[in-house]
């Protein structure tokens, strides 16, 4: 099970990529394993040296009565300390954003591959779909040149 977050390579340039794990609950997992996750707005942020996952919507899981859980609620992300302080400085010097671009099991834990990204501006935007879309012509004239 994995979930991309499409929007982040269109919005951003991603200059650094980071693992991190991340602090749910039973329901949480369970919603993830069925695929109920959306990153489309979500975004992290640090405060008092921990790293914060916002915005977030994990769906509640149907079976899970009064144990459910909110599914915008801000999550905590695990990463060490000297990790944390070097993010920080990066995002406060360079004016950056921890933007999350994928969620996924590993060996049975929950990971999320965190973005350190600066914002596309609209010519940045119109430059990748054009670059995308001369990818998709050339794919398709090789299918065809076979």
């Amino acid at each position: 099970m994995e979930v991309i977050n499409r929007e982040a390579k269109y919005n951003y340039f991603i200059l650094e990529e980071i693992e991190c794990g991340i602090v749910l609950t039973g329901t949480e997992i369970k919603a993830i394993k069925t695929g109920k996750v959306n990153l489309k707005d979500s975004y992290a942020v640090i405060r008092r040296n921990e790293v914060y996952l916002l915005n977030t919507h994990i769906s509640e899981y149907k079976e899970g009565n009064i144990f459910n859980h909110d599914p915008r609620r801000s999550r905590k992300l695990l990463l060490h300390k000297k990790e944390i302080l070097k993010l920080n400085d990066k995002i406060n010097q360079e004016g950056l954003t921890l933007v999350p671009l994928k969620l996924y099991f590993k060996k049975n834990k929950v990971k999320i591959l965190l973005g350190l990204c600066k914002g596309k501006k609209t010519y940045d935007k119109r430059e990748t779909i054009r670059n995308r879309d001369l990818e998709r012509e050339t794919r398709k004239l090789n299918k065809y040149k076979y």
